[in-house]
């Protein structure tokens, strides 16, 4: 796949995973809210832990999945409060600044979309200090659909106006890679190393890349070749 910058105006970019080390995030869900939870239930770790997995896979591709306030009145946990408690761990993954700065110098436009609740990118925002490199920030909850929605992209035409054919998406999700090229979006990177706790593992289906510097030409040239 060949990725010519010559062709690409908009880059959406996804943030936990893609921009971000998902092992924040999965470091909260997976263990410090069933800790949590299980110390203000008076359970077993373990019991909490099944429950919660059970839970949490029950509401994937929705927008309760990443919804702050919903998983807080389910779980009787103010989850924004609990993230703050392990926020140390929220990091930026390598290349990404470099490749946001290559970006505004080439005149692109930048918008972060993605399916996290506002008071997560508040936190994450303040955190990383990565807001103003961005055209703009749009989260799956103002438009209404989840990235895993074909109809997801459309909707966001009315806040991003964006070509489809000249359109860069990068996503550590399939899925919404699959929805994103179900609506006509050309340009699909797949980020394999989305935590840095999991050995990365490319996509067979999408161009993968380890680190978003691997999109950054060479000086002097205008494209970039990747492996499909």
């Amino acid at each position: 796949m060949i990725i010519d910058w010559n062709q690409i105006d908009t880059v959406l970019l996804d943030m936990d995973g893609t921009l971000l080390d998902r092992h924040f995030d999965d470091h909260f869900w997976l263990e410090h809210v069933p800790k949590r939870y299980a110390a203000k239930n008076g359970i077993p770790l373990d019991v909490a832990k099944k429950s919660l997995y059970a839970l949490f896979r029950s509401q994937e591709q929705t927008l309760n999945w990443t919804d702050l306030d919903y998983w807080s009145d389910r779980l009787g946990l103010d989850i924004p409060l609990l993230k703050l408690e392990v926020e140390h761990l929220i990091a930026v993954h390598p290349g990404v600044v470099e490749f946001l700065l290559f970006l505004r110098q080439h005149n692109k436009r930048i918008w972060l979309v993605t399916n996290a609740h506002g008071k997560t990118l508040d936190i994450k925002m303040r955190k990383t200090r990565l807001g103003p490199y961005f055209t703009g920030i749009v989260s799956a909850h103002h438009i209404g659909l989840p990235k895993e929605d074909v109809a997801f992209w459309g909707t966001l035409q009315k806040t991003v106006p964006y070509d489809p054919a000249r359109t860069m998406l990068g996503e550590d999700s399939e899925t919404n890679l699959g929805t994103a090229e179900a609506f006509g979006i050309s340009h699909l990177i797949y980020v394999s190393r989305y935590s840095s706790t999991v050995p990365p593992l490319p996509s067979e289906r999408f161009a993968s890349i380890h680190f978003f510097n691997q999109l950054i030409p060479s000086p002097g040239a205008a494209s970039v070749s990747l492996k499909a």
